[in-house]
């Protein structure tokens, strides 16, 4: 896979309202889905009954699962952190599970992940110091166990580690550190994006990946605007997730260049043209926005699909042209032309 890349997310191992042919037609090339859901519903043991998730869903390009911390950890009533796992209730019928590192990189081992997200401690913003340290110490161990677990279990996955620490520099500092003493494939950076200021974000990003390895990924967890793409890439980001793109799109809500469309005003209730004039998306060359939002207006599930397929055309093409500023030496001149058409 080249990078920079963006990975669609198929929370449930489905990117909603989009088939694999679609999704590859629009130049997918991995998508991330969440070990914690996969668990409940339909469970590990299953998809490895029926082939590993690349024959159960029908996707035979890359999957990355990531663990489910972030998801158990947004679960505050329901769950108790411990250090040799997590206890909590599911969310769908309050039932209890215990999870140990060791046991979410069998679970996703079993799934037939590609690339697999190690259990780590979320912590939110605002988080006091100490319990950002406490929660990084705990990521670390937990890391380490991950590794040596991934190293035992048979098939063929690879381990990312997990960089936490909050919006503390010292603590991401120290946390990438001890990630990279432990030789890990690859390296994310979580945590982020969750409500800090963007600047605070881009300083973590900075500060963090001059820490990690040139030669190896690094994945920055949860991020799919356009301008936060780049400020990351700029900032020597190779990955990215994240459910903007496709929420943003049931919302009625497409990217344009510089901004953001908003299908439901009444500026757009007898719009002649595309999304974006000269978008090469099946959605632009046949539909007008008069339609589309014609199609949201009426809760149509083909407005869905329509919006979806055109924020992923958009997010792909803007990763394409990325690249392609990379290999051309010419990145600061891709970031000053975009902000111009920002305005």
């Amino acid at each position: 896979m080249k990078t920079p890349l963006f990975m669609p997310v198929g929370t449930y191992a489905a990117v909603k309202t989009l088939s694999p042919e679609e999704l590859e037609e629009l130049g997918a090339e991995i998508i991330l889905s969440n070990a914690y859901h996969l668990h409940l519903r339909p469970g590990e043991e299953l998809i490895e009954k029926l082939g590993g998730i690349h024959r159960f869903t029908g996707w035979g390009r890359g999957f990355l699962t990531d663990s489910g911390g972030f998801q158990i950890f947004s679960l505050s009533s329901l769950r108790k952190v411990e250090r040799s796992g997590i206890s909590f209730a599911s969310h769908i019928d309050g039932s209890k599970h215990f999870l140990s590192p060791e046991d979410v990189v069998l679970m996703e081992r079993r799934i037939g992940a590609d690339i697999i997200m190690p259990l780590d401690v979320c912590t939110s913003v605002p988080t006091s110091e100490a319990e950002a340290e406490k929660a990084a110490q705990i990521t670390g161990e937990w890391a380490r166990r991950s590794k040596e677990a991934w190293e035992r279990a048979p098939g063929e996955t690879t381990l990312f580690g997990i960089v936490q620490g909050n919006i503390y520099r010292d603590l991401r500092e120290r946390c990438a550190k001890e990630l990279v003493a432990m030789d890990f494939p690859g390296y994310a950076l979580g945590g982020l994006s969750v409500g800090e200021e963007k600047e605070i974000m881009y300083e973590m990003v900075e500060n963090t990946t001059r820490h990690l390895p040139p030669d190896k990924p690094r994945y920055l967890m949860g991020v799919g605007a356009p301008e936060d793409i780049l400020e990351a890439v700029m900032r020597g980001i190779d990955m990215f997730d994240s459910v903007l793109p496709t929420r943003n799109a049931r919302n009625a809500t497409v990217f344009i260049p510089g901004g953001r469309l908003l299908l439901r005003n009444s500026e757009h209730r007898e719009g002649e043209g595309p999304i974006q004039e000269g978008c090469g998306c099946y959605t632009c060359s046949r539909f007008t926005r008069a339609y589309l939002r014609h199609l949201f207006k009426t809760r149509e599930m083909l407005g869905y699909r329509l919006a979806t397929i055109h924020n992923l055309h958009f997010l792909m093409r803007f990763m394409s042209l990325l690249r392609k500023a990379i290999e051309d030496d010419r990145l600061e001149e891709f970031r000053r032309e975009h902000y111009a058409d920002s305005g």
